[in-house]
């Protein structure tokens, strides 16, 4: 399919993080872009800003035919969208071309040079640092984000169309869909079970992403996982390894060992090791792309993070309140030891709301140990998502896991006054699914004490 010949794109789930991207990437290119999503959000809200056109109802009636003809318009979905809604039948029985979010990103890419980066944790603050650092380098690029960057408030870093960066999601094996030139793998923990059935299978697709990279390609990968590659770490014995590293006034200062010499004099604002580790990933794929050092050291120093990935909405001397996207038991305990590391000696209370009826059965005894860690905790009911309700798994049985005496199964409603009560100087909010529409309101309502 050829995309110049495209004039009208319609999303079917364009409030999603990475729809939205695309759909900003196309509405720049000229193009038509309308969609529909459920409900209304930030992102929504941003997306009509720019004059696009959405849909809340899943109506056929919506769908104008004066303006979307199979000809000349392009439908893409995402998978979180179930086959049997009402519009996406109607394109598919209309003989539309109807693609994945993925497939539109393979088409995007393909004719640049395509950076990408993988990994079941970690792929956003890492796409972002790397994007920040290319577009310091002033690289031609266009960077897709699956998280609104700090720097430019948006999903979307566009500089020019020579080079592409992307996040290459290992969801519905995504993925494969790409030929990137560069590659980074930087975690495989088990995820998406409810698409694997196992971890071995869950590998082997990365080991599959592995050789869809370009003949002359490079991939770079964490120290310790189980594939082949340039091995990127801290301290350690790695090809790209951040070295002499010194924590001051809640920064990092580093070195960076490479192959052929010493990088010196980088500082990293974003607390956390796992944090870390993504910016040393980011900065060997810069270097191997041929970004000069000492501009790679500039960018580095002016990178401010990505929204509800470890965003401070407080910092103060009595309070201190945090908003993490952390959906994985080993993504909240990355949090708790970055929060640890930061504040040894603070109460924290933590606001957790599960994503997925399948994640929290097949991690239910890793997230309530993980949860445990913490002072206290508040647990909304489980996000379904894309998901219907599985028999047995639920919040309450969670809650009863969960080794810590101070714990409550809340209501939405109930949050603000239940946060206001805790003594806790350190709160985190965490999950992926529409938790982040309530840090606003707690923000205010810290900030209104006395």
């Amino acid at each position: 399919m050829n995309l110049s010949n495209t004039h009208t794109i319609y999303f079917i789930g364009i409030g999603g993080i990475g729809m939205s991207a695309i759909a900003r990437y196309f509405k720049a290119n000229k193009k038509q872009v309308s969609g529909y999503d459920k409900t209304a959000t930030q992102i929504t809200h941003g997306l009509e800003a720019l004059g696009i056109k959405i849909h809340y109802e899943d109506a056929v009636s919506l769908v104008n035919s004066a303006v979307y003809n199979k000809e000349t318009t392009l439908v893409v979905y995402t998978p979180a969208v179930p086959n049997t809604h009402k519009q996406l039948t109607y394109f598919r029985a209309q003989g539309f071309k109807v693609l994945k979010r993925s497939e539109i990103l393979g088409m995007i890419t393909q004719n640049t040079f395509c950076l990408a980066v993988a990994g079941t944790h970690g792929k956003t603050t890492t796409t972002s640092i790397l994007g920040h650092l290319l577009k310091g380098c002033n690289v031609e690029m266009t960077a897709f984000l699956g998280g609104i960057s700090e720097n430019y408030n948006s999903n979307l870093i566009l500089n020019g169309s020579k080079v592409s960066l992307v996040e290459a999601d290992e969801y519905d094996r995504s993925f494969l869909t790409l030929s990137p030139n560069l590659a980074c793998i930087i975690s495989m923990d088990a995820d998406h079970l409810d698409i694997y059935g196992n971890t071995a299978a869950l590998h082997q697709s990365f080991k599959d992403f592995s050789e869809k990279i370009k003949p002359n390609g490079k991939l770079f990968v964490k120290n310790g996982l189980p594939i082949k590659g340039i091995t990127c770490g801290l301290e350690d014995d790695s090809e790209y390894s951040a070295i002499n590293i010194k924590i001051k006034n809640g920064a990092y200062l580093f070195d960076v060992k490479t192959p052929t010499q010493v990088l010196e004099k980088f500082q990293f604002n974003l607390p956390g090791r796992h944090n870390l580790s993504n910016a040393i990933i980011a900065l060997a794929m810069a270097v191997e792309y041929g970004c000069s050092p000492n501009q790679l050291a500039k960018a580095l120093s002016s990178y401010k993070g990505v929204k509800r990935r470890f965003s401070y909405q407080i910092k103060n001397k009595d309070r201190v309140f945090i908003d993490d996207y952390a959906h994985h038991p080993t993504e909240i305990n990355a949090v708790y030891r970055a929060i640890k590391e930061m504040y040894a000696n603070d109460k924290t209370l933590v606001l957790f709301q599960p994503h997925l009826f399948s994640r929290t059965r097949d991690f239910m005894e890793d997230f309530a140990n993980s949860l445990s860690q913490f002072d206290e905790v508040l647990l909304l009911d489980i996000y379904p998502a894309r998901e219907l309700p599985i028999k047995g798994v639920d919040s309450q049985k969670l809650l009863s896991k969960i080794k810590n005496h101070k714990k409550q199964l809340i209501e939405k409603k109930q949050i603000v006054n239940k946060i206001k009560e805790s003594k806790a100087k350190v709160i985190l909010t965490i999950g992926a699914g529409d938790i982040g529409e309530e840090v606003s309101k707690i923000k205010a309502a810290l900030s209104n004490e006395n």
